[in-house]
């Protein structure tokens, strides 16, 4: 590799960088998949991809999932990231 390429290469990448940074406050990112579904990344370990009529089905049922969540708070467990595995 040349070294102009090397240099354009870095300057990409410094870039993306830069791009991945900037990603919301939650640390959460959307993109649009190849097959044209909405992607949410940040999640988890896989990104929540659904077409966008789905996004909108499960958008128009927030309040009834906040309710259900409220409703269902013993029984939900939370993802800690810094809780310790059991071996």
């Amino acid at each position: 590799m040349s070294d102009q390429n090397m240099q354009d290469e870095l300057t990409r990448l410094r870039a993306e960088n830069a791009a991945l940074k900037k990603t919301s406050a939650k640390g959460l990112s959307l993109k649009v998949s190849e097959k044209g579904a909405l992607s949410v990344y940040g999640l988890g370990r896989f990104p929540v991809t659904l077409y966008k009529e789905q996004w909108k089905k499960l958008l128009e049922m927030a309040d009834d999932i906040r309710v259900f969540i409220d409703a269902n708070d013993a029984q939900l467990k939370t993802k800690d990231a810094a809780a310790p595995k059991e071996s």
